[in-house]
């Protein structure tokens, strides 16, 4: 029923990485990063994207909102005299993904959020396998609660007291595809790690499991465990609709890809380098960290994504 997956894997890859390529750097002039393109299809659904959510576990009226802002803000219209920069700016630079003729062109910029389903009473239980994921998508569509359209992302979020097979070991969130009769759906999952691995996946709003102890940042939506998920979020996203099938863009192995922003870890401003995150924006009331204006008055924190234009991880600040 599940198809390959896409992994996003976590901070500690990161930093190991990161020295290994700073060491090397000293020595040997850096190759531009490229993430090539492997011919098939992108998410190309016109005129937009749709992301059905499926709220597996407790989540709050106040999480659940974060969340929706934010799927509502990576798509959407800005409104004159907007604050800028926007959220859904960054979503814009998937535009420079094109695909074959053949394969419909661009990426789509525009999003929706679209039909949502709460799962509080743990239908599956507490502990997922990662096949369990596909089967919660396959319910949903087979139910009617979601509708079925290949040209839809299908997003699983997990509440804190939810464990899924490899969550925290290699990976804070993966996409995939399923088979619904001819036509093969794009899903995904993100996992709240506050209370199960937040030094891995909820960087930089913990202390890192691993590599420099920078002190943390403030979430600019005061939720450790929900404001790293935004970030989680926005990354299997971002893979899901420039690589959705395996045969887009990433590099490397296709069983464990480096996407548009799996390729770019750790950063999300200017001057990044390991266990720094960059110069961002700080919301002079609060104090958090922040590098995106979203709907209804909401700042959040968006990773670098890989542009095709220079072939480099681009921020938003």
């Amino acid at each position: 029923m599940g198809g390959g997956r896409s992994e996003m894997f976590f901070v500690k890859l990161f930093v190991v990485a990161s020295l290994a390529g700073l060491c090397s750097s000293v020595l040997v002039k850096e190759e531009p990063l490229v993430l090539k393109y492997h011919n098939g299809p992108l998410l190309t659904a016109s005129p937009r994207v749709d992301i059905h959510v499926i709220w597996y576990g407790k989540f709050s009226p106040v999480q659940r909102s974060v969340v929706g802002d934010f799927l509502q803000s990576l798509g959407g219209a800005l409104r004159e005299g907007a604050a800028q920069p926007s959220v859904s700016a960054w979503w814009n630079m998937t535009e420079g993904y094109k695909g074959a003729a053949s394969n419909r062109g661009i990426v789509a910029s525009k999003t929706r959020l679209g039909k949502q389903k709460l799962d509080e009473a743990y239908s599956l239980g507490k502990l997922l396998k990662r096949s369990d994921i596909a089967t919660l998508v396959q319910g949903a569509v087979s139910s009617g609660a979601l509708p079925v359209n290949p040209g839809a992302v299908y997003l699983v979020l997990t509440s804190s007291d939810v464990g899924v097979e490899r969550f925290c070991m290699s990976s804070c969130g993966f996409h995939g595809k399923l088979s619904k009769g001819k036509r093969l759906l794009p899903y995904a999952w993100v996992g709240n790690s506050e209370s199960q691995c937040p030094g891995q996946c909820a960087w930089p709003f913990h202390q890192p499991l691993y590599g420099p102890q920078t002190p943390p940042l403030i979430p600019p939506n005061g939720d450790v465990g929900v404001d790293g998920m935004v970030i989680n979020i926005a990354t299997v996203l971002a893979g899901t609709v420039t690589n959705p099938f395996n045969s887009g863009y990433f590099q490397g192995d296709a069983a464990a890809p480096l996407e548009a922003v799996s390729a770019c870890p750790g950063i999300y401003g200017k001057g990044a380098y390991p266990g720094f995150p960059g110069s961002l924006l700080l919301d002079k009331t609060t104090g958090a960290s922040y590098n995106g204006h979203g709907v209804n008055g909401r700042k959040f924190l968006v990773p670098a994504m890989w542009d095709p234009a220079t072939r480099s991880c681009k921020t938003l600040v």
